[in-house]
Order: structure tokens, then sequence, then C-alpha cells
């Protein structure tokens, strides 16, 4: 058996395409994996390091607003798009997949595309409630199409039902309990616990609304609280609580290398929307703050929050709205609010999908026996 993963450029569109590589191998040991991206993104970091056989295409996003210098972009993606069908079509003759698997991404369009035309069965799959330009593109032709949201169909033109499978989430954060999480941390159990962070580069905006919000709750010893200052604004973040003498309450990290055990431990969570991200906060049933990026394509972390904020998950500031005051506001009316916040957490257990590995498994075994 070989299945054959296209995606990359974030990790939103790598990470779940590794989870179900790595449930894949799990139940079957001696399968092939093989995975095509770009040479100069992520993927080319993070996927060799799991030992799967690496192969790229070079290909780029056209540039919708007009100018010198994105004319001069879209020439070059234009020749890219002529070439990467090309290689793209090279490397699978070469490899012979069972199946294609795309999970986003730029350097799925092309891989998915002529996988279809040589009869190869191929799926995507869309981890955002909006989904993207490529998975528009693609949807008409694949074999099977599975959303992390079932509010994606209508954004779709699609010649038969798609299949609802959820985000792959982090095993660990579904084997942990908010008990054993705080116990870890050292944390009283009757004291809440707030959570929050950017990214792991660091979100500015967020950054510096959270540090607001640090000085009016430090000393009061009200909650726990934990932030991810990100990479990139560690070093103001600390200088922004120069003059602050911060409560042992409270702790600044730049990167949160145990998330799962963070995750559990919290009683609400202030973070991005990416589609990922949300999926591990239904999965631990957390209530939260949103606050979406809005640079990211087709403002899909709105689309993707919308579908928290609908079920009573999720509370949402748009950054545009972002402010210490409107931070402390939302935080003050949740944080101590027991019957709020447990009603916040029910909503989101109750539309978390744990066990998005297996339908997606399924999907592709079925495929494959059908190859």
């Amino acid at each position: 058996m070989h299945i054959l993963f296209a995606g990359g450029g974030t990790a939103g569109h790598i990470n779940p395409a590794l989870a179900i590589a790595g449930y894949i191998r799990e139940k079957h040991p001696d399968a092939h994996i093989s995975y095509i991206g770009t040479p100069d993104k992520l993927e080319s970091k993070l996927v060799p390091e799991k030992g799967y056989n690496f192969r790229t295409i070079s290909v780029a996003g056209f540039q919708r607003k007009l100018s010198i210098e994105n004319i001069g972009k879209n020439i070059s993606a234009a020749t890219k798009a002529l070439t990467s069908s090309v290689t793209a079509r090279k490397i699978l003759k070469e490899i012979q997949p069972d199946v294609v698997v795309g999970t986003g991404g730029y350097v799925s369009g092309p891989v998915l595309r002529e996988a279809a035309k040589m009869g190869i069965k191929t799926a995507i799959h869309e981890q955002n409630a909006f989904p993207g330009v490529t998975t528009k593109m693609l949807a008409p032709n694949v074999d099977a199409v599975m959303l992390a949201m079932p509010e994606a169909e209508k954004y779709l033109k699609l010649k038969k039902k798609p299949f609802i499978t959820g985000n792959p989430v982090r095993q660990e954060l579904l084997k942990i309990s908010r008990e054993e999480a705080r116990a870890k941390l050292g944390l009283a159990d009757n004291v809440p616990m707030l959570l929050s962070f950017g990214g792991s580069l660091g979100a500015m905006r967020i950054n510096e609304a959270v540090s607001g919000l640090i000085k009016w709750h430090n000393g009061s010893d009200k909650f726990y609280h934990i932030h991810g200052t990100g990479k990139s604004g560690y070093s103001d973040f600390i200088n922004s609580l120069k003059d602050v003498n911060l409560s042992d309450k409270i702790d600044i990290r730049e990167y949160i290398s145990d998330m799962d055990v963070c995750m559990a431990a919290a009683d609400l969570i202030i973070c991005r929307a990416g589609a990922i991200t949300l999926s591990e906060l239904l999965a631990c049933g957390k209530p939260s703050i949103l606050v979406p990026s809005p640079y990211v394509a087709e403002n899909h972390q709105f689309h993707n929050a919308m579908t928290l904020k609908r079920t009573g998950a999720a509370e949402i500031i748009e950054e545009k709205d972002l402010n210490v005051d409107k931070l402390i506001e939302v935080v003050s009316n949740l944080i101590e609010n027991k019957p709020r916040l447990s009603g916040m957490s029910a909503a989101a257990r109750g539309s978390a999908i744990i066990d998005a590995n297996e339908r997606i498994y399924e999907i592709i075994m079925q495929l494959y026996t059908n190859a």
C-alpha cells in the first residue's frame, strides 16, 4: 500500500497530513508513505524529520491586488503552474501511489489534478469552515471530499456528498484530565486558570492587549495566567512589564512546549482561530475568547471562529476591536462565572469530533480497496 500526501505552506496544512500519515503507519507498519511539498516552506523541514519520502515541486499562488511587483509575481506563478504540473505527473508515474491525499496549500493543486487525470484515487481534506482556493478548484474532480466543518459544504461545487471528518488532533490532548494537568503545573484546584497565546511566532495585537490585562489582574490572585508570547514578541512583552512586580500566579513564556498540559489545565483560553487550534479546543471542551487573524486568506479564521460562537462555545473579539479595556471586560465577565464557563465547555464538547483520524483513515482505506 502506497499513500501519497500533498500539502504545505503552513502548519495548518502540514500537521493534518502528518497526523493522518502517522495513524496509517500505526495501523500498517509496512505501508509506504510519500509526501510532495515545496522545497522552501515548512514541510521541507517537518516531513523529512518524520522519515517519510519527500519530493518537491515549485508552485506559487497568484496575487489578487494589481501592482507592478504583483504582476511580476503572477508571471512567475503562471510559469510555475505549467512546470509544476509536468513535474507532478513525472513524480506520480515514478512512485505510482495507490491513493493521493491533499491537505491544502497551492502544492495540492497540480498533484491532485494530475493524479485524477491518471486515474489514481484522490481525496482532499479541508480544515477550515471557509474552503481555500485549492479545495474549491479540486472538489468537483476528486473521489472523496473530507470536511472538518460541515459549514464548508455550501461553498463547494460537489458531485457527491462530502464526508464530515473533523480535524486530526494530537492524541495526548485527549489523554490528560484537568486535575492531572493542574497537578503537573502545581496549580491549586479551586483557582481558575487563563491560558493565552498567539501562535509560535506570536501576535503583536494579542500581546499588547494581554500585557494590559496582566497589569490589570496582577496581584489580585483571582486566577492563574499562562501566556505564550511567541518567538518574535517575547522581548517586547517582557519590556512592557519591566516596571511590574509579577505575581507568582503569572507565567510568561516565549513558547508553550507542553500545550497539552496547559490546555487541559485551563478554564478559559484566549487565542487565534486557526482550524487545528479550534479542533483542539473542542476536543478538550475549553471555553475560549477568539481573536481571528485578519491576515489570512479569505478571512477564514473569522469563519472558523463563528462556528464556535454560534454554538455558544466561544466569544469573538475581532482584531480591529481588540484593546486592553475590551479584553478586560470579556475576561472579567467569564473567568469567575462558573455556570457560564460550564455551559461554554459543554457546547465545545458537544461540537467536538475526537475520532477524526479514524474517520479519515477509513475513507482512505475505502479508496485503496477500490483502487
